[in-house]
């Protein structure tokens, strides 16, 4: 079935960003994996060409593009390539939303030139040690000083993607204590600069995949939060995370589903070319049946990922239809992964085959942005269960 999601500026950028990979990624791909991160001076390339300012207003130096499609292709792309671009996704998909949507005319303008150029990147720090999916127990605080002129931030996060590098952080923390009928409310939302006084990045965590993006522990002793930096209104911050969950979910969703294409492009191209008992892989019926059942799945997943991402384009994908779009795409990927990589024998298991890569960054997308589980409940509970 031809798919009918992109238009002729969506396959511009697509031979734009697949020549970009090529030049700029594939040749230093290996060093990147072996550092465990990016180099910084990547992103600036990113930025160059026009990566991070794709849904950033006009007037602040972005091409002022409402829609995520863009940022599909680039999943589509770096999976295509067997390439992570560091921690740059939650600079775009997690923490530019918060930007647009919190927010005022005067952050915006301080925050959104430097996004946009790489000269600062952003990361978005929720998770904390013990916490995990429980973000109403988040024990981090920022108390307001006495005159009014600044927030005191003490606390710790784990999981921080993107949080060696990054010049600035979205904090969740707590400026008002739970009350018994609502666990959730007290957050707040401040944009911190890593440079402040207190503010400490501490072990860059040695993850199972996702090599090349920098993930890290933060601390925060005594840190001082302009006031102006509070992003929307104290307490609301639950309600703020919670808005925005289904576009992250999306990313997730759409980003597997792009995970299991690449897989079955692996798998096919390695079956052609590897022969055994004098014939080539590819040759045997079991090899035909097992990359068919894959194909078929990534179709469905396909048309899954499409859907949500008309929907999200539209304002209209809700939390229950992202929870499925997130569950189903993730599971998918994870059963085709695994089946390639079998289909490649013992090589599957070398890091220097992109499937070995992939199966192990794979495994992450139904852990993080909530759990398989977290997602059946919330789509039981839409079902009325």
């Amino acid at each position: 079935m031809r798919r009918t999601i992109f238009n002729e500026d969506h396959e511009a950028f697509r031979e734009t960003l697949r020549a970009f990979i090529e030049a700029e990624v594939v040749p230093v791909y290996d060093e990147w994996f072996a550092a465990g991160q990016a180099p910084r001076d990547f992103y600036y390339k990113l930025g160059e060409l026009g990566i991070f300012g794709i849904s950033v207003p006009e007037e602040f130096g972005g091409a002022g593009m409402d829609t995520h499609k863009f940022e599909a292709v680039l999943y589509e792309e770096t999976a295509r390539a067997g390439v992570q671009f560091g921690g740059s996704g939650v600079h775009v998909l997690l923490a530019l939303p918060y930007i647009k949507m919190l927010g005022t005319d005067e952050q915006k303008k301080r925050y959104l030139p430097k996004f946009v150029t790489g000269e600062e990147m952003w990361a978005i720090a929720m998770t904390e040690p013990g916490t995990g999916s429980d973000l109403a127990g988040m024990k981090t605080t920022a108390k307001l000083s006495e005159d009014g002129t600044h927030y005191v931030l003490n606390g710790a996060k784990t999981f921080i993607t993107g949080g060696v590098h990054a010049d600035k952080v979205i904090v969740c923390a707590r400026t008002a204590a739970p009350t018994a009928e609502d666990r959730r409310h007290g957050i707040s939302l401040f944009a911190v600069d890593t440079k402040s006084e207190g503010y400490s990045v501490g072990r860059k965590l040695d993850k199972l995949g996702l090599k090349t993006s920098d993930t890290a522990e933060l601390a925060f002793v005594d840190v001082k939060v302009p006031a102006e930096d509070l992003l929307g209104e104290e307490n609301k911050g639950f309600s703020y995370l919670g808005h925005n969950l289904a576009s992250e979910r999306w990313g997730i969703a759409y980003g597997a589903y792009a995970q299991a294409k690449a897989a079955v492009r692996f798998a096919k191209q390695y079956v052609q070319e590897r022969t055994v008992f004098g014939k080539p892989v590819a040759h045997f019926q079991n090899t035909k049946f097992e990359l068919a059942a894959c194909q078929a799945e990534v179709d469905a997943a396909e048309a899954v990922a499409d859907r949500a991402t008309e929907a999200l384009d539209a304002g209209e994908l809700t939390p229950a239809e992202a929870a499925s779009a997130k569950l189903f795409c993730t599971e998918v990927a994870h059963r085709v992964i695994d089946r390639c990589l079998q289909l490649h024998g013992g090589y599957g298991y070398m890091n220097e085959y992109p499937i070995a890569r992939l199966y192990a960054d794979n495994r992450v997308n139904r852990i993080y942005g909530g759990t398989s589980e977290i997602m059946k409940t919330i789509i039981a509970k839409d079902m009325g269960l």
